[in-house]
């Protein structure tokens, strides 16, 4: 099992006071840490995409064999341009917290993020997280990211009180925060708590601090800089064996 990883990365990474409340974890995969890289002070542009057809990913632990949302979205009564609302809203969440940004792509060949449903069912949601592990970064680049919906599950917009049923929005966001370098927190009331909870709609203090100390504070005036995802260029031979992997995901609830 892939461990966990609390604290700083390096000195590089803005800190957090650990009497300011937050509870939140960043990703240790395989010992690395790992985050989307930018310049130094400029924000990160990431783009994302909603797969259209089947698609498979060698190394990958969950969401190995993802394909179109159609058939979820039809048994849940969710519309396409709904769910489009919902993946822009839980991406805004992370992009008001930090100095990071997102932007839907052209192609999902190009995203550095790919959302679909799961084609070998299980549990709810997971991500997925690739990385380079031959990087002479103290923290790993994160190349490419995924997050698949279990397409067997009931899901819905809002809360209602029922647990069974997940909030897509709440669903999302948590596993974008997985994307981006986070991690279970030990303990609830953060959207990435470990088990589903109807008790806010929106990140808290422990996600908003765990994303600044990854990617630092918001820069309203910042530029955001060309997203280059690292599996859009040619790597070299040892550099595709060097591509690691990592997987985080919600604990069910027992039925």
């Amino acid at each position: 099992m892939i461990g966990l990883y609390a604290g700083l990365f390096c000195c590089g990474i803005a800190s957090a006071t650990a009497d300011d409340g937050a509870s939140f974890k960043t990703l240790k995969l395989e010992g690395n840490g790992v985050r989307w890289q930018a310049a130094k002070g400029q924000q990160r542009a990431l783009s994302y995409a909603v797969v259209t057809q089947d698609m498979e990913f060698a190394g990958a632990r969950n969401c190995g064999k993802v394909t179109k949302l159609d058939g979820l979205l039809t048994a849940s009564g969710v519309g396409a341009e709904t769910l489009r609302s919902e993946i822009a809203a839980a991406f805004a969440m992370w992009e008001a917290a930090a100095n990071i940004a997102f932007h839907a792509a052209e192609s999902p060949a190009t995203a550095d993020i790919l959302i679909g449903a799961q084609l070998e069912p299980e549990g709810w949601a997971f991500a997925n997280v690739f990385y380079d592990t031959l990087s002479p970064e103290p923290v790993k680049p994160i190349s490419r990211a995924l997050i698949c919906l279990n397409p067997l599950k009931r899901w819905k917009i809002g809360f209602d009180g029922d647990l069974r049923t997940y909030d897509l929005r709440y669903t999302l966001a948590h596993e974008i925060g997985h994307t981006i370098g986070l991690d279970h927190p030990s303990g609830g009331g953060e959207i990435m708590g470990y088990r589903y909870e109807e008790k806010f709609r929106e990140l808290q203090p422990g996600d908003i601090s765990g994303a600044v100390l990854l990617y630092g504070k918001r820069q309203l005036d910042s530029i955001a800089a060309a997203s280059d995802p690292a599996h859009a260029r040619r790597p070299s031979a040892a550099r595709l064996f060097a591509k690691r992997w990592g997987a985080r995901a919600f604990t069910a609830r027992p039925q």
